[in-house]
C-alpha cells in the first residue's frame, strides 16, 4: 500500500539528509533531552517551547511556553494541570502518537483494539472503556492547530511536523470550543515561515521497521509563505497468524501536510492548512490468553465446546504471539480535512476565526469470535463522518485583566454500514447440545444481519473566562459556558437465514427459528436527544514569591447526553427497550488545588497537585454477552469519584545533564452503579427470578440479573503510573563537526488496571514497567544520528484483555509491543 508515494518520500527524505547535514541559519535542534518532556507542567528550563535543553547555550531561567489558555504565556504561571512535550523528544522517544504519549504523561490513558475502538482518557474520564457507541461524547478534547477533532481515531496516526503536545488535566469547557469534562490534548504543528528552513529524517529497525519524515517551509513573496510536511511509517506485524501465514498488528501510515500563510500586514495571520493520513495496516486482531469458569453449563464452556469440534489454540502462551483468527483482518482508515484560521491583532487584543471541515473513513473487517474456528464468520462496520466547525474567539490582555470570550459550533454527520454473519461452526457452538438442531450447521451457517444506521450531532455554545490581576501577585479567574447539544440517531437491523429468507420477529415460530433470532435479532429505533446547560469553572492563584505559584480551582461541569446506536437491549418478546436509547448527561464536579516551583536558580522544577472529581450518572459502556444482539450499549452509573495525586520533578544542573520524574495516584471508583452487567464469573446461567439465589461465582447455575459494583475501580485506571528519564551529554568533535554525544533513558511504570467494564477476576492487566534508551551523536547545526531500544528488557505486558462473547470464559487479548531497536539519522537547516 501507498508502495510509489513511501518510495518516493523515502527516497527523497534519504537524498535530503545527505545533503543538508551542514550549517545554516535557521538550525532547529533535532533531539530533545528528557526534561523537555516537563510532563504534568515540570516544565524543564528551555527558551522556548520548540528548543531542547542540554543541546548548546540555553537560558537556564526560561520557561515551556504555551497556549492553554488561548494565549502564549509560561507554563508556570498558567493555574492548572498541563503536562507539555516537544515535538524534537516526541521524535527521539519514538512517541509517534498519542497511545506512545501515555509512556510520557502519567495520567493520560490510551486503549485500541482497533482505530475506532480507541479510547483517550485523562484521570480515568473521557470515553467509557470498551467498544465504541458513535452516540457518545468525547470527554477529552483533540485539538490540531484550533481544530477539534470529535473522532478519537485520529489519535492512532502518527504525529506529524509537531511543534509541541500540551495536556490539560480537568474540565477545560470554558476555554475551547467543545466541552470537555476530563480534559484537552492540544496539539502545535510547526507553521510556515518567511525564513527559508526544512528538515528531514530517516529510521530503520527491527521488524522492518521503516519511517521517513520530512518537511519544507519558506516564502513564496514577501506577504506569502508555505510549509509542506510528509511521514510515512512501516513495520512489519508483531503477531503470527498460522492461519492465513500472516503477520498482523502491522503499520502501514502515509501523512501529509500543507499550509499556506497569508501576512499582507503585521496585525493580520490568514492560514489555510489541509491535511491527509492513511492507515492500512495488516490489523487487527488478538492472541489466546487463559479460559475462566461461567455459570454456563459446562457442556457450554469453552473447554468442552472447543473439544467438541476437535479444536485448541495455536498457543496457550500469549506472549508465543501466535493466533489463528480465521476471518481476514482489515483496518483501512483515512482522515483528513481542511482549515481556516484568521487572526487579527484588533482593539488591544486578538479576533481568532477557525474554519474548518474533517472527514473520516474506516473500512475494517474483524474476527470477533476470537478463535481460529468458523463460528463469526464477518464483523465490519464501516464508517464514513463529515464535520464542521467554526469558531470565533477574542483575546485580549492587560496589566490588570485577560480575557476570552467566544462562540463555536459544530455538525457531524456519521454513516455506518455493518454486516455480520455466522459460518459453519457457529450451530455447534451456540446451540445446546441437547438440542437436535445444534448438530445441523444449516441452522446457523450464513445467518446474516444487516445494520444500517446514522447519527447527526449539532452543538453550540457561547463560552468565556477572565483573569482578574486584583493585584501583581493575587488573581481571580471566573469562566462560564452556555451549551445546546442535539443528536438525532437511526438504528436498523435486518436479519436473513443462510437462503436469504428473512428472519423476522413476527410470524410463524419454529424451533430453527427460535435459534436463530437468539442469535441475531431485528430491531429499528430512531433515537433522539436535546438539552440546553450551563457550566462554570472558578480560579483563584498566588504568586507567593516570583517562582512559586500555588492555585485553587472548582469547576461544575457536564458531559452531554448520549444515544446508544449500536441498538439496546429487548425485553422478554424480543421488542426494543426504547428507554435505554437515549443516556442522560453526566454532571460534574471538579476541585483542584497545586503548587508550582522553581528553584535552585530555576535549575530545578517541581510542580504538585491533588484534586477530586464527582460524577452524577456517569455514562458507563456495558458489554451484552451474546454473539450478535448486542455487544455493547450506553448506560448510567449512578455515582462515580476519581480523586489524586500528581508530583512532578525536573532538573537541570548543567547543559551536560537533565532529569525527570513525574506520577500520579489515581483513585477512580464507582461511588454508586447497584445495577451494572456481571462480570463473566457471575454470568452465562439462566436468569435469577424473585426469591432465586444465583449460583457462586463460576460455578453453572442460576445468573443475578445484574450486579451491584459500587466501591469497584474504574476500567483502565492504574493506581499508580510514573515516568521518568534522563540524558547526559559531553562535548566532542566528529567528522569534523562539534556537536556532543549524547546518552538517554525514559522509563515508564503503571501499577495492574481492569481491562472490563465490571471488574472481573480474569481481566486484570498485571502492572509493568518500560524502559527506553538512546545514544547518538549531534551537532549543534542540527545533524543528529542515533540508536534506540525500546522496551529494552522485553517486558511482557498486556494492552488490553477481551472478554469472548457467549459467556463462554475465553479471554483474549493484545500484547504490548515486544523489544524493538533501530537507528535514525536526521538534519534540519
Amino acid at each position: 500500500m501507498n508502495g510509489l508515494l513511501r518510495g518516493a518520500l523515502l527516497g527523497t527524505t534519504i537524498l535530503t539528509t545527505a545533503l543538508i547535514g551542514l550549517p545554516a541559519a535557521h538550525a532547529e535542534t533535532a533531539d530533545a533531552p528528557a526534561a523537555d518532556t516537563v510532563a504534568a507542567d515540570a516544565a524543564a528550563p528551555a527558551q522556548d517551547s520548540q528548543t531542547s535543553v542540554g543541546t548548546g547555550a540555553r537560558d537556564r531561567g526560561s520557561d515551556i511556553v504555551v497556549t492553554a489558555r488561548r494565549r502564549q504565556e509560561s507554563s508556570q504561571s498558567v493555574p492548572l494541570a498541563i503536562s507539555v512535550v516537544g515535538g524534537d523528544h516526541i521524535d527521539s522517544t519514538g512517541a509517534f502518537n498519542v497511545g506512545r504519549l501515555q509512556q510520557l504523561t502519567p495520567t493520560l490513558q490510551y486503549y485500541s483494539s482497533n482505530p475506532r475502538n480507541t479510547a483517550v482518557n485523562i484521570r480515568g474520564l473521557g470515553a467509557p472503556f470498551g467498544l465504541t457507541n458513535d452516540g457518545i461524547e468525547q470527554g477529552v478534547g483533540i485539538y490540531v492547530d484550533d481544530v477539534y477533532n470529535s473522532r478519537v481515531a485520529s489519535a492512532t496516526f502518527d504525529f506529524l511536523d509537531v511543534k509541541q503536545v500540551e495536556v490539560l488535566r480537568g474540565p477545560q469547557g470554558t476555554l475551547y470550543g467543545k466541552n470537555t469534562t476530563a480534559g484537552a490534548i492540544n496539539i502545535t504543528t510547526n507553521q510556515p515561515t518567511f525564513d527559508f528552513e526544512g528538515k528531514a529524517e530517516v529510521s530503520v529497525g527491527n521488524y522492518n521497521f521503516k519511517q521517513a519524515k520530512a518537511a519544507v517551509s519558506g516564502p513564496l513573496s514577501d506577504t506569502l509563505a508555505v510549509r509542506v510536511a510528509m511521514s510515512t511509517t512501516s513495520r512489519r506485524g508483531t503477531i503470527y497468524n498460522v492461519t492465513t501465514d500472516q503477520w498482523i498488528q502491522s503499520q502501514d501510515n502515509l501523512g501529509l501536510r500543507g499550509q499556506l500563510l497569508w501576512k499582507p500586514i503585521d496585525t493580520l495571520e490568514v492560514t489555510l492548512a489541509g491535511d491527509f493520513s492513511n492507515q492500512d495496516a495488516n490489523c487487527c486482531g488478538s492472541v489466546y490468553v487463559r479460559t475462566g469458569a461461567t455459570q454456563r453449563p459446562l457442556n457450554r464452556q469453552f473447554a468442552a465446546l472447543a473439544a467438541a469440534q476437535g479444536y485448541a489454540p495455536p498457543s496457550t502462551n500469549a506472549f508465543d504471539r501466535l493466533t489463528d483468527l480465521d476471518t481476514p483482518l482489515q483496518a483501512k482508515n483515512k482522515i483528513g480535512g481542511a482549515s481556516l484560521r484568521v487572526k487579527w491583532d484588533v482593539g488591544g487584543g486578538t479576533l481568532t476565526s477557525v474554519t474548518a471541515w474533517r472527514f473520516w473513513d474506516w473500512n475494517p473487517s474483524n474476527d470477533r469470535d476470537f478463535t481460529g474456528l468458523p463460528i463469526v464468520a464477518l464483523s465490519q462496520n464501516p464508517s464514513q463522518q463529515d464535520q464542521y466547525t467554526q469558531e470565533l474567539r477574542y483575546n485580549y490582555s492587560s496589566d490588570k485583566i485577560d480575557f476570552v470570550v467566544g462562540a463555536f459550533g459544530f455538525y457531524q454527520r456519521i454513516d455506518t454500514q455493518g454486516t455480520e454473519s455466522q459460518g459453519s461452526a457457529s450451530s455447534l457452538w451456540n446451540i445446546a447440545p441437547s438440542n437436535a438442531l445444534s448438530k445441523d450447521p444449516s441452522v446457523l451457517n450464513g445467518l446474516v444481519a444487516y445494520n444500517t444506521q446514522y447519527l447527526k450531532n449539532s452543538s453550540a455554545a457561547l463560552y468565556g473566562q477572565l483573569s482578574w490581576h486584583i493585584t501583581p501577585e493575587l488573581t481571580i479567574q471566573p469562566g462560564v459556558r452556555l451549551n445546546y447539544d442535539k443528536k438525532e440517531g437511526f438504528y436498523q437491523r435486518t436479519v436473513f437465514d443462510g437462503q436469504g429468507n428473512p428472519v423476522l420477529l413476527t410470524g410463524p415460530t419454529s424451533a430453527r427459528k427460535t435459534a436463530q433470532l437468539a442469535i441475531y435479532t431485528p430491531q429499528q429505533i430512531a433515537p433522539e436527544f436535546s438539552d440546553w446547560n450551563f457550566s462554570y469553572d472558578f480560579n483563584a492563584s498566588y504568586k507567593i514569591t516570583p517562582d512559586v505559584l500555588v492555585y485553587a480551582t472548582y469547576a461544575k461541569s457536564f458531559k452531554s447526553g448520549g444515544i446508544n446506536l449500536n441498538g439496546v437491549p429487548t425485553d422478554a418478546s424480543n421488542n426494543p427497550i426504547l428507554a435505554a436509547a437515549t443516556v442522560k448527561p453526566e454532571s460534574v464536579h471538579n476541585y483542584e488545588a497545586g503548587i508550582k516551583t522553581q528553584f535552585w536558580d530555576r535549575k530545578a522544577t517541581f510542580n504538585l497537585s491533588i484534586y477530586r472529581t464527582d460524577i452524577g450518572n456517569y455514562q458507563a459502556n456495558v458489554n451484552n454477552g451474546q454473539y450478535g444482539v448486542l455487544r455493547g450499549y450506553l448506560a448510567n452509573a449512578q455515582k462515580v469519584r476519581v480523586q489524586g495525586v500528581e508530583a512532578d520533578f525536573s532538573i537541570r544542573p548543567s547543559e551536560r545533564f537533565n532529569a525527570y520524574a513525574n506520577g500520579a495516584y489515581t483513585d477512580a471508583k464507582y461511588k454508586k452503579f447497584v445495577d451494572a452487567p456481571c462480570p463473566p464469573e457471575l454470568s452465562g446461567g439462566t436468569v435469577a427470578t424473585g426469591t432465586q439465589t444465583p449460583a457462586a461465582a463460576g460455578t453453572p447455575g442460576l445468573s443475578p440479573a445484574n450486579c451491584d459494583i459500587s466501591g469497584q475501580r474504574l476500567p483502565g485506571v492504574s493506581k499508580w503510573s510514573l515516568s521518568f528519564g534522563a540524558e547526559a551529554n559531553t562535548p566532542v568533535k566528529l567528522l569534523g563537526k562539534d556537536g556532543q554525544v549524547y546518552v538517554g533513558y525514559d522509563g515508564s511504570y503503571r501499577s495492574n488496571f481492569s481491562s472490563n467494564p465490571s471488574p472481573s477476576a480474569y481481566t486484570w492487566v498485571a502492572g509493568y514497567s518500560l524502559h527506553n534508551f538512546r545514544a547518538g551523536f549531534r551537532t549543534d547545526d542540527g545533524f543528529n544520528l542515533y540508536g534506540w531500544v525500546r522496551n529494552a528488557f522485553d517486558q511482557h505486558y498486556f494492552e488490553q484483555l477481551f472478554v469472548g462473547p457467549g459467556n463462554t470464559g475465553l479471554i483474549a487479548g493484545l500484547p504490548g509491543d515486544p523489544r524493538t531497536w533501530g537507528f535514525t539519522v536526521s538534519s534540519s537547516f
